[in-house]
């Protein structure tokens, strides 16, 4: 899993039927300070996750086909939590 922050939105007037339902967002990874690490993505949200929340992706289509039950589906990236506090010791 990786931590992100959720920076913006994709709007597409015309998408791939499998993506119907599932808002396409653009997450930052981030570390545990929350401070940017490499570049952005874009996941299919399933958390109903918003601009400026700070989120939990997975990045391996195996497993975001298996969330979506459709074993052909062409995705890779998927929001599957939204964080609500980091705590460091």
């Amino acid at each position: 899993m990786i931590l992100g922050k959720v920076v913006g939105n994709v709007v597409s007037t015309i998408k791939c039927p499998i993506y119907k339902g599932y808002k396409i967002l653009i997450v930052q990874p981030i570390n545990d300070k929350e401070e940017p690490q490499g570049e952005s993505v874009l996941a299919l949200d399933t958390v109903q996750a918003g601009v400026g929340d700070t989120v939990l992706i997975i990045d391996e289509g195996n497993s975001s086909r298996l969330i979506m039950n459709n074993s052909t589906a062409p995705v890779r990236t998927m929001i599957v939590g939204i964080v609500d506090a980091i705590e460091l010791n």
